[in-house]
């Protein structure tokens, strides 16, 4: 048993069961015991999109530069990466743009990471500003956030009809005082947009702060904010709570603490709460349509070209990446900005 999941047991004993939203966020934030307190798993538990192949990085450097320049190139920009895990994505997106006159001598590097275990490993590779939060975010100056496999952190809470009514799903104690899911007798969140033909339903309270704050941001500094995660746009998400241990799924009640915890992304949500926001919204589009109009067959090519003894393995990550029935539709992108702003590049 998992430190963490003592911890839960003795808390539902004395004040009750908790929601999923409250379960997902300790389970992964915890200081003492969360998942990226202490035992973070890329490579191990789960594979980005960064891990699986360098293109995907250099791309979205490429697409950072012409932001930039397309903010008429300003001596100075922020650029802040939220969960940059090991750093691969922008060592790969620095490399790329580093010939790229006035780029690189215009950056202010910022990482938001909480992991102090990926901190001490990130300050050794960058020289880079680190902050706690997204609304910490200075704005003296403009600004290009990304954010890749972020958003399905965020905590969710989910919702089960039952007859015609629906209840929230809560994590309370079995007869052994073991985890086990229920529900609450309790009414949909106000305004929450309740699907007809669905039994089920989660909503990320993350994503409303998330278009907050960064309409805030956007209101004194220039920028762009970039996502890119797997989720839906073919509707909201029904029970998408999933938990990976080892790259195997597992019970999402197994080990707390200590396996990944993930759920899909509600992008037309995050699309409507932007522009509710008065924020200028672009995508979301396949993460295949992203990658392949921002060069990703040219740039496998030249690879391919430059290393003919790794040419197979070269072709089958960035065909994972673009592939339809591997990460190419399953993956979103949708790109957020000032309400000034003109299209993003690739959208």
């Amino acid at each position: 048993m998992t430190d963490l999941k003592s911890r839960l047991i003795a808390m539902i004993q004395a004040s009750g069961p908790i929601s999923v939203a409250t379960y997902m966020d300790l389970c992964l934030h915890d200081r003492q015991h969360g998942y990226y307190a202490t035992r973070p798993g890329l490579g191990q538990d789960f594979i980005t999109a960064p891990e699986t192949s360098q293109v995907f990085g250099e791309l979205i450097g490429l697409w950072a530069a012409q932001e930039w320049q397309d903010m008429g190139a300003p001596q100075r920009v922020s650029l802040i990466e939220i969960g940059p895990g090991r750093g691969t994505l922008m060592a790969d997106a620095l490399r790329a743009t580093a010939r790229i006159e006035g780029f690189h001598a215009a950056l202010d590097l910022i990482f938001i990471e909480p992991s102090p275990i990926l901190r001490a490993n990130l300050k050794r590779k960058f020289d880079a500003r680190f902050l706690s939060d997204l609304s910490d975010v200075p704005t003296d100056q403009p600004l290009l956030l990304i954010a890749n496999e972020w958003l399905d952190c965020l905590p969710v809470q989910q919702f089960i009809k039952v007859g015609a009514d629906w209840h929230e799903r809560v994590i309370g104690l079995d007869d052994s005082d073991q985890l086990t899911f229920g529900l609450k007798v309790d009414a949909m969140p106000s305004g929450a947009i309740t699907p007809e033909n669905q039994a089920a339903l989660e909503l990320q309270p993350g994503l409303k702060t998330l278009s907050e704050t960064l309409h805030h941001l956007f209101e004194t500094a220039a920028g762009r904010a970039l996502f890119i995660d797997y989720g839906t746009v073919n509707g909201a998400p029904d029970d998408t709570l999933r938990s990976y241990l080892s790259g195997q799924q597992i019970d999402p009640l197994a080990e707390p603490g200590g396996s990944d915890l993930t759920c899909d992304v509600d992008f037309l949500r995050l699309q409507k709460l932007a522009g509710a926001q008065g924020l200028h919204v672009d995508g979301p589009i396949s993460q295949s349509q992203f990658l392949l109009s921002l060069g990703a067959e040219a740039r496998l090519n030249q690879l391919a070209q430059q290393h003919p003894d790794r040419a197979d393995d070269l072709h089958a990550r960035v065909r994972s990446l673009v592939d339809p029935a591997e990460m190419g539709t399953r993956f979103q992108a949708i790109a957020i900005a000032n309400s000034g702003a003109s299209r993003a590049t690739a959208f």
